[in-house]
């Protein structure tokens, strides 16, 4: 069995500590045994697993994996952590806010010998792979995507771009790279309300 720690309990990390409790039969997870979960706050046990300390989960030698499930501006330094520790890592996309620090942590992972995964659960939903096949083959002459969703703390979450990570994750595994032409936001406070248009082009314009 490998031993596995949660760290961060919100959505992603609850949906995390549930699914490896009760792993779907003849799956991969069958093989992964929950030894903990970490978060900030102080929780009685979640679905049988216990709570255990960052220290603990960094030092513990049953431990050889960490699922990374909290804000993004944590992920980076997090990783960095557990990949000193000599722990595999997965995380839950952006790894990191900067392409810099994203391509420095899958440096030190490779010399470490550690697995290093980020997730985007979206990409592997039977939805997304019928999409996926919509369009094989096919150029994108011109699109829209419009995207919205709730109010972020931009302490945590980082800076804007970010709320829709996500989706330019799809259009880039769809059409390949992009690149940004023009990018403008509007913000009135007064409404708690922010808007970001971005176009971008494709490698073939």
């Amino acid at each position: 069995m490998f031993g596995t720690v949660v760290v961060g309990v919100g959505i992603a990390g609850l949906a995390r500590i549930r699914d490896l409790m009760n792993p779907m039969p003849s799956s991969p997870s069958e093989h992964l045994k929950l030894l903990g979960f970490v978060s900030r706050r102080n929780f009685d046990n979640i679905d049988e697993a216990k709570q255990i300390s960052l220290e603990d989960a960094l030092r513990s030698k049953e431990i050889h994996a960490a699922f990374i499930s909290t804000e993004n501006r944590s992920h980076e330094e997090t990783i960095r952590m557990f990949l000193e520790a000599g722990k595999h890592v997965l995380v839950e996309y952006p790894m990191a806010l900067s392409a810099k620090a994203a391509h420095e942590l899958w440096e030190m992972a490779e010399q470490k010998g550690k697995v290093l995964h980020v997730e985007h659960i979206e990409l592997l939903t039977e939805e997304y792979k019928q999409l996926k096949k919509e369009v094989a083959g096919k150029d994108l002459v011109k699109g829209t995507l419009h995207f919205t969703g709730h109010v972020l703390d931009e302490n945590k979450a980082g800076f804007p771009a970010f709320s829709g990570i996500a989706r330019l994750t799809w259009l880039i595994d769809l059409f390949g790279d992009l690149t940004v032409t023009s990018a403008s936001r509007i913000k009135q406070k007064d409404k708690n309300y922010s808007r970001m248009t971005v176009h971008f082009q494709t490698a073939n314009n």
